[in-house]
């Protein structure tokens, strides 16, 4: 069932939001080589306290960190341990904020130190992807049109999309309906876009192609032939006009495109 959220709700999501996109840059910025992926983590985890919110992650399914770290060809899910950042590295940060009884679900892919040139394609060519999504994320369209206007973008650029991870509703709960592919699903129904829907779009993009494994850990997904992934992800609010971005320091809206 897709949840409709209220004022009152979408007041909560908005505060939800406004922390996790600010925990976001804040651990963005704090991440530098010769860092452990578990010092990220636990600074990240002092930041949601910092504000007066808590981890949606740890302990959802018995995740143990409190935002996935997922560093180069790792996808999703990423763990935090004793592993180093190097000079050169790529790191998605995926942080979900639960306040008030509402969750912040955003992400961003940093590059540690600097990149080389196709690093930095992949990590802008995702993020223009996820605001591509976001473009069409208007009242009366279907997920579907998200899910094409990620994928063309993606795929025109030479990349490619995971199939196995989408984007989903979120509210009170870290995933609720409608799930919202990265690509079209043929002959799959695709609801309708309403005022008051929340959702979680988050590209996964690939340099190399789209298939992924879990690692033995249970929760790592890395791409299978070791090519390296990017993921930028905010919670969008659907709205009479044009879409609201939730996981900001400042709620901001979209301008569409002009015809």
């Amino acid at each position: 069932m897709i949840v409709i959220k209220n004022e009152r709700e979408i007041v909560a999501m908005r505060a939800a939001g406004r922390i996790a996109g600010t925990v976001r840059d804040e651990v963005a910025a704090y991440i530098k080589p010769g860092l452990t992926t578990q010092e990220i983590d636990l600074f990240a985890a002092d930041r949601i306290k910092f504000y007066g919110g808590k981890s949606a992650f740890l302990g959802y399914k018995k995740y143990p960190c409190h935002l996935c770290i997922s560093v180069n060809e790792a996808v999703v899910h990423g763990l935090a341990g004793n592993r180093r950042v190097q000079l050169g590295d790529i790191i998605s940060l995926d942080v979900g904020v639960v306040l008030n009884g509402y969750i912040g679900d955003t992400a961003t892919t940093v590059a540690v130190g600097g990149c080389d040139v196709l690093s930095q394609k992949l990590i802008d060519i995702t993020e223009r992807a996820l605001y591509e999504g976001i473009s069409c994320a208007v009242a009366g369209n279907r997920v579907v049109d998200i899910s094409r206007a990620v994928q063309m973008f993606v795929e025109t650029n030479g990349f490619s999309v995971v199939r196995e991870f989408v984007g989903h509703g979120v509210g009170k709960t870290m995933h609720e309906e409608p799930q919202i592919p990265n690509f079209v699903e043929r002959g799959r129904s695709s609801p309708k876009l309403r005022p008051g829907m929340t959702l979680a779009i988050e590209p996964m993009v690939n340099a190399g192609r789209p298939q992924v494994d879990v690692l033995k850990d249970g929760w790592t997904v890395v791409t299978r032939d070791g090519s390296l992934s990017a993921h930028f992800e905010h919670t969008v609010l659907i709205t009479d006009g044009e879409p609201e971005i939730l996981t900001c320091q400042e709620p901001k809206q979209l301008r569409l495109k002009q015809s």
